[in-house]
């Protein structure tokens, strides 16, 4: 298994012929690619991290923390085809938006079909050349995209409670401060009147009052 790092994107080669996997290593290279080249299907999903049942299995390994972002693979290998590889791939919740390229030195159509139909993006024919290389890189950031949006923010239950009881919350606050200012409204009313009546009774008291008592048609201030 070779690995070879600093790179954007990130491309697992399948291929069981050591001269074949050596070819598209280069041709990737020459391409910007990160590389991971393995000599199976096997080898392929243990790398993923799959088992044989398409599911994910846990590890701390650094082989498994690196995003693939293109897996491109030989159709005719022992044990475990291309093709099977392929359907393996595409069946995995975890890794069905990456993009899987079959290559073959055969030009069979059936077998190209056959592909295409189990979610395959392209079918090379060997060599492989570097302008087939070069068009692989809409495919990753299209992959890419499709599993960021696969990722939505799951909402639960927990969450759900929480933001009512907050809501609730601020509708007892609300109701709180609402009571008071109608308690400092009534009272600033109630203070207000007897402020009004307080004046009332000290113009009452100052009040000039006009008398007739001394005749002369003068008042006097009572």
């Amino acid at each position: 298994m070779a690995v070879v790092t600093e790179a954007q994107f990130h491309v697992l080669a399948v291929d069981d012929s050591l001269i074949d996997r050596k070819l598209i290593e280069r041709l990737l290279i020459t391409s910007s690619f990160q590389v991971t080249t393995v000599e199976s299907g096997s080898k392929a999903l243990e790398f993923l991290g799959l088992h044989e049942d398409n599911q994910k299995t846990p590890s701390a390994s650094l082989q498994h923390e690196i995003e693939v972002n293109l897996v491109i693979t030989d159709y005719c290998m022992p044990e475990m085809t291309g093709y099977d590889l392929l359907k393996k791939i595409k069946k995995s919740s975890a890794f069905k938006d990456i993009p899987v390229v079959i290559m073959s030195s055969e030009n069979v159509p059936s077998r190209i079909n056959r592909c295409m139909e189990e979610g395959a993006e392209e079918f090379l024919l060997k060599p492989v050349k570097l302008s087939d290389v070069n068009r692989l890189r809409p495919r990753m950031l299209e992959g890419r995209s499709n599993e960021k949006q696969r990722l939505p923010r799951n909402i639960d239950d927990n969450d759900v409670g929480a933001s009512c009881s907050s809501v609730a919350a601020k509708d007892s606050i609300i109701s709180i401060n609402g009571g008071r200012n109608s308690a400092n409204i009534s009272g600033s009313k109630r203070k207000a009147g007897k402020e009004e009546e307080e004046v009332g009774l000290l113009h009452e008291r100052i009040r000039p009052r006009f008398s007739n008592n001394n005749g002369g048609g003068g008042f006097t201030v009572l």
